[in-house]
């Protein structure tokens, strides 16, 4: 995801792989590329790549960086004022109908399509048919795979005879039990649940963790924000209601200071042992066994979203139980809707570039994404890319080499596969105007409704209304469109 956790370790930082000189069949001497990226921690994946790139093929890169809030409004900036400064664009899937519709990125499905050494199968069916495409046609080449999980203490769950929770109301009474305890011997009471609710930052991927499993049920092209008819938004119903009540009842299990933290605070208390549960994405599997970072690097166990066993009624707005017409991918009469927040960062090029540079643009991410480097980074805490290839969560080597132990590789990859495999994952929001949406509006009420500034019905009718709003500003037909075609559907 795009925020790591405090500092890397000396070891891990000076990691020297052994490259597969998968470049050198191409030489761009000469030629220079920008890159336009988020710095930390995804910037540092890329410059890793970058680097080993310039030697394989001649070429300079040059790296431009930027804090997350500010990496869609200086790329697209750009674009607007067709500067063309960044060839290549190192960007989240949410703003593909941003920089797609008024053309901005190159179509890729032709290279794609003759690029053999990419594997372009190996890509999981998600990442590669939604967060890499708009319109059916390819745009992007996935770097990184984010999607969200729950980790968990399990050594405190086994010890104590629990199962790990399998609805948002099982995740309850797990916080409910362990908070209040010393977790991890320092004689201290610790928590039985720990997320980054600070603010403009997560809030509004969290809350739609746990919102997805009661919206969203009839697979991916389904949505799960806005009815794909009629461009209502999800949120005036019993379902993200009773979200609302599960997320905000998780605080009650929390640190005191947790309606500030941010992803580093959460996963400091949750890698040193204070927490019972935290809501991440892929990051806290490879932090767990940084020495520098984790104290419970042996005792961490991963799982699917939790899911749900009422479902929404979109008709009447009630909630529903689920049965195998309401949850035809239900486990075990649970419905799981995996939400892949972000989606991942992906590698587009500028559709005005020369095309020289283009084909050297092109050449770097395809480099960078191939399982050669790919499957060996995303195992590495400070390069923030997460698993998103199928050989990734199948091959178990390059973990073990990496320093997790067989436990850890297979609660970490079964819960990732469980995860990926699911026909029910929940695709992040993308329209134009995503931020303003999500990170503006929804974040916004949410952390109203957090610290009791609103009720939860308020909360509610301000998302309503304010997303309403945007939508009929900038044309409910045109985001519709928009929506139907991030989804895929005809």
């Amino acid at each position: 995801m795009g925020c790591s956790q405090g500092k890397p370790s000396s070891e891990a930082t000076q990691t020297n792989i052994p490259i597969k000189n998968s470049a050198n069949s191409q030489r761009f001497d000469g030629i220079t590329i920008t890159v336009a990226a988020m710095d930390r921690p995804i910037g540092v994946g890329v410059e890793r790549r970058a680097r080993e790139f310039e030697k394989l093929t001649g070429a300079k890169v040059n790296i431009v960086t930027f804090p997350q809030k500010e990496v869609f409004p200086s790329m697209q900036q750009e674009f607007v004022n067709k500067t063309n400064k960044y060839d290549v664009v190192v960007f989240s899937p949410q703003w593909m109908a941003d920089f797609v519709k008024p053309g901005y990125l190159e179509n890729l499905t032709t290279r794609v399509n003759a690029d053999s050494q990419l594997q372009w199968d190996d890509i999981a069916p998600f990442f590669r048919n939604f967060t890499a495409t708009y319109k059916g046609q390819i745009y992007a080449v996935p770097m990184d795979g984010d999607f969200q999980m729950v980790y968990y203490r399990k050594d405190l769950l086994e010890k104590s005879g629990i199962e790990p929770p399998q609805t948002w109301d099982d995740y309850i009474v797990v916080a409910k039990k362990f908070h209040g305890q010393d977790l991890n011997s320092d004689g201290k009471p610790d928590y039985g649940s720990c997320m980054a609710k600070q603010p403009n930052h997560v809030n509004h991927q969290l809350v739609w963790s746990v919102a997805s499993a009661f919206l969203q049920s009839q697979g991916t092209e389904e949505g799960g924000f806005f009815d794909p008819e009629t461009m209502k938004p999800l949120v005036n119903n019993a379902a993200f209601a009773k979200a609302l009540d599960i997320y905000k009842e998780t605080t009650k299990y929390a640190p005191p200071e947790e309606l500030t933290l941010n992803l580093d605070g959460s996963r400091k208390l949750f890698l040193d042992g204070r927490c019972a549960m935290t809501l991440d994405w892929g990051d806290i599997g490879t932090l767990a066994i940084d020495p520098a970072l984790s104290k419970i690097p042996d005792k961490v166990g991963t799982l699917i979203l939790p899911g749900s066993k009422e479902i929404l009624d979109r008709q009447t707005g009630k909630l529903v139980a689920c049965d195998k017409f309401t949850c035809p991918y239900s486990i075990d009469g649970v419905n799981h809707a995996p939400y892949g927040a972000v989606g991942g960062w992906v590698g587009g090029i500028n559709a005005a570039a020369k095309p020289t540079v283009k084909d050297a643009g092109y050449a770097l991410i395809s480099y960078i994404s191939q399982p050669a480097q790919s499957n060996v980074d995303v195992t590495i805490g400070i390069t923030g890319f997460n698993p998103y290839r199928i050989s990734q969560f199948t091959k178990r080597e390059n973990w073990l080499q990496a320093g997790m132990s067989e436990t850890l590789v297979s609660s970490y990859l079964g819960g990732i596969s469980v995860s990926l495999s699911n026909s029910n994952m929940v695709l992040d929001l993308r329209v134009p105007q995503s931020a303003l949406y999500q990170r503006e509006i929804l974040d916004t009420a949410i952390a109203d409704f957090l610290t009791g500034k609103i009720t939860r019905d308020q909360a509610i009718q301000k998302i309503e209304q304010e997303w309403e709003k945007v939508t009929n500003q900038i044309g409910r037909d045109s985001q519709l469109q928009a929506y139907q075609d991030s989804l895929g559907i005809e």
